[in-house]
Parts: C-alpha cells; sequence; structure tokens
C-alpha cells in the first residue's frame, strides 16, 4: 500500500493541499468546503459507472483524490455504479453508452474494488444498513475506522426501486426545463437523447441524497463533466434533509498543453492492470509527454512535494528529459510497485541508451512453424501492429528494425535459426520495442 509522504506539502488543510496540485476546478462554496474540511473530517464520495473490467488513468486522477483526502483525515466514500451502470451516463458521451448484462456489470464491478484495494486503504467490516422505499431512512452497521475509506454499491438501493414511488418522491423535484440547460444535456439534444438517459441525473441525485441520509456523507466529488449532475445531488440532499451543509466540488480533467484528453497512447487506453497496458507500456507513455505537460503531471500524478515539481517543471531543452523519467518512474511506482518501475526504467534506459538491461523488455513467446514466418506476419502475431497492411507499411517507411538491422524486404522469412538463445529484438518507429522469442 503506497503511504503519500508527509513533505507532500506544506498546508494542513487538504483544500489548500488540492488547489495547490491544480486539481479542483468549480465548487458549490469555495470558502464553505475549505471550512468544512478544516473543521471536522467529513464523508465524501466519488461515483465509478462499471463500465470495464478495469480502471484507466482518468479514473487514477479521483484515485489520487482520495489519497489526499484520506491521509488528512477525511473518509473517502468509494461508491460502485452497479445501478447507475445499467443506464449509462450521457454527460461528455455524443452518443449513447452499450447496454450491458446485469452479470457483467457485476463482474466488473468485483474488477474495480481490487484495484482499489491496491490503492485505498477500506474498514472492510462498515456495511450500509438500507432503508425500505424510496425516501425511508436507512444506516450504518458501525462508525467507520479512522484512517479508512469505505466502500457502497448503488445497486443496493437502485435496482429494486418502485418505478412509480421513485418518480412521485424525487423525480416531482425535478425541473425539466432546468434539466435541459444542463451541459450534459444539450450537447446530445441535436443527436438524440433517450429517456432512459434522461433519467441518469436523477439516479445519481438520489445517490447523493440516500448517503447524505444514511450515513451523513457531506460532500461528492466527479471529473469536471459531472458539475451537472453533483448540482442536482447537492440540491435533492438539501431539499429533502433541509439541511445546507452538502457540497459538491468538481475537478480538472487530465488534458495535454493542447486541450485534448491525455492517456491515450497507439495501442489504447492506459489501463491499470498490467494484463491490459504493461509497466513497460505504461512508463514509456510518460517518459513521452510532450514538454509543456511534464509540470502538469509531476504536480497531479505524482506525491513530490511542489518545490521538486516546479524544479523538475522548470528544466529546459536535453534537461527536461531528466524530469520526464522522474516522472515516469514515479507514476509507475504508484501503479505497478517501485519493482516493476525500476525494470520498465532500466528496459527503457537499455532499449534508447544503451544502458541497463535488455531482459525488462516487453516479450512475446510465438510459435514459429519450421519453414520459418513472414515478417509481417511475426510482428502482427507478436502484437507490434494492429494489421499486416500497417506491417507493410511501417517496413516501406523505414520503420522497423530486427536486432538492430533496418529490415526492407517485407516479404523476408523469419526462421527458427535466427532467434537464437536471446530471441529477436524489434524495433518499430523511435520509441516501441519489442523481444520475441520461441
Amino acid at each position: 500500500m503506497f503511504k503519500i509522504p508527509d513533505n507532500v506539502s506544506q498546508h494542513e488543510n487538504v483544500y489548500d493541499v488540492l488547489k495547490e496540485r491544480g486539481f479542483i476546478e468549480q465548487t458549490t462554496d469555495d470558502e464553505g468546503i475549505r471550512e468544512l474540511l478544516g473543521r471536522e473530517k467529513v464523508k465524501f464520495y466519488i461515483g465509478f459507472d462499471a463500465t470495464a473490467d478495469c480502471l484507466h488513468v482518468g479514473h487514477f486522477m479521483q484515485v489520487i483524490i482520495m489519497m489526499y483526502m484520506q491521509k488528512y483525515g477525511h473518509t473517502p466514500v468509494v461508491l460502485i455504479g452497479g445501478g447507475t451502470t445499467m443506464l449509462g451516463d450521457p454527460s461528455g458521451r455524443s452518443d449513447a453508452r452499450p447496454m450491458m448484462s446485469v452479470e457483467q456489470i457485476d463482474a466488473n464491478a468485483r474488477e474495480f474494488k481490487k484495484l482499489f484495494d491496491r490503492f485505498i486503504v477500506f474498514d472492510e467490516d462498515w456495511k450500509h444498513i438500507q432503508g425500505e422505499g424510496v425516501l425511508g431512512k436507512g444506516g450504518e452497521n458501525k462508525t467507520p475506522e479512522p484512517g479508512k475509506a469505505i466502500c457502497v454499491n448503488n445497486a443496493d438501493w437502485l435496482r429494486d426501486l418502485n418505478y412509480l414511488e421513485f418518480i412521485r418522491d424525487i423525480g416531482s423535484k425535478f425541473s425539466v426545463n432546468d434539466m435541459l440547460r444542463a451541459e450534459c444535456f444539450k450537447q446530445r439534444m441535436e443527436k438524440g437523447l433517450s429517456f432512459l438517459e434522461f433519467n441518469y441525473m436523477l439516479l445519481q441525485a438520489y445517490d447523493f441524497y440516500v448517503q447524505a441520509r444514511d450515513f451523513n456523507c457531506k460532500i461528492e466529488f466527479g471529473g469536471n463533466d459531472q458539475w451537472s449532475n453533483i448540482l442536482a445531488g447537492r440540491d435533492l440532499a438539501r431539499r429533502l434533509l433541509g439541511k445546507d451543509d452538502y457540497f459538491g466540488m468538481t475537478f480538472s480533467l487530465l488534458t495535454k498543453s493542447d486541450g485534448t484528453k491525455m492517456g491515450k497512447s497507439q495501442k489504447g487506453a492506459l489501463w491499470l492492470n498490467a494484463d491490459k497496458c504493461s509497466p513497460y507500456d505504461f512508463y514509456q507513455y510518460w517518459r513521452n509527454v510532450e514538454d509543456a505537460d511534464v509540470e502538469k503531471c509531476l504536480r497531479m500524478l505524482t506525491f513530490l512535494p511542489m518545490d521538486e515539481v516546479r524544479r523538475l517543471g522548470a528544466l529546459k531543452d536535453s534537461e527536461i528529459n531528466h524530469a520526464k523519467e522522474v516522472l515516469a518512474f514515479e507514476v509507475t511506482k504508484l501503479v505497478h510497485g517501485e519493482a516493476e518501475a525500476e525494470k520498465a526504467q532500466q528496459a527503457a534506459r537499455a532499449a534508447f541508451g544503451g544502458q541497463g538491461a535488455m531482459d525488462n523488455i516487453p516479450t512475446k513467446k510465438i510459435d514459429v512453424p519450421v519453414e520459418g514466418m513472414g515478417v509481417v506476419a511475426l510482428i502482427r502475431a507478436a502484437g507490434l501492429v494492429p494489421s499486416n497492411g500497417e506491417g507493410f507499411r511501417t517496413i516501406e517507411q523505414g520503420g522497423l528494425t530486427m536486432n538492430g538491422e533496418k529490415v526492407t524486404d517485407p516479404k523476408m522469412t523469419v526462421t527458427r535459426e535466427m532467434f537464437g538463445e536471446d530471441g529477436i529484438i524489434f524495433k518499430k518507429g523511435k520509441k516501441t520495442f519489442l523481444k520475441v522469442e520461441l
């Protein structure tokens, strides 16, 4: 379990820490939230719909925020959206999400919890006690242990709702006119918004209300695309519970200096599981970020003190490569552990600088026939290119080397003898290395 060092910030209020690191985008009340977080230890929640069986680096921003809050004594409530995933959140999307089976959603939810366990300490004995009906108050079986998070799944209170009762007690509190002004709906009106998706805001708002009512959760956090949903939840909790001390806060999305989302590589999303994105590929992504993005990534994705973040971010020209190495190592260490980060760094140094151990370069075993195998078929089978066409283009453009020699004939046959004892190291372009073994 990774522990945030005590020297991560000079501030004592976590609000100031999050502000210093550049996380906070919008709040329902800056001073009210800062005062609350300085006055008492609160429960806050972040929701994660179970749309895949793994979290990616975009989710990881939210995990880091929960880690900060936990360090400063607050109680993270990890809400897994086993109920809301059945509808699909229209926020930030130009089309409807594909429908998923209950079995797949539940399987994804179990995988999510395993990932959260890698970063956050949970009180596994804590349980949410369900209320009866839509407005029936529930509770908790115990107070969470200090310094530990709790986990809930909104399937527990959403899947068995009586729809008529829900629409009467909750739907009556929403203005359709106000909902249509929400950004998450406005951007979908031209292409079409189903009534199924239109319900999503009500369900997310109800999540906030249930948690505020049953175990005194006071704040909802989320990405900036969740602002409309968070406002709806804050307002619903205040209206039904008659209290003003409920708040919302959104955080900057992880974007590049040109405004596009960060976390997409040539091989797809930067997943947090090693079987979906190897530690080496994960490391290489951060090692190769643009110079302009280095300080932001160090600030938001590592726990280095801000003085060190500023020092590294100010490096110029060739010296910025040192800052990128630090960034890649720190983020990979946080996600995959120090041992894997060391291996990835050694492999990168060996591949690009002639230093370190080549043993740690990503390796793929291929069953090559006795008569040999065409080089394009081989690199496609190894996953170096997605198609034969891409393989031919790579070779024709001079972008493939084999054990340091440029491949010029796309019809070349690779024999078993060429592998020797150590295999073959392929290099595609300037940054992608792969060792292929028999």
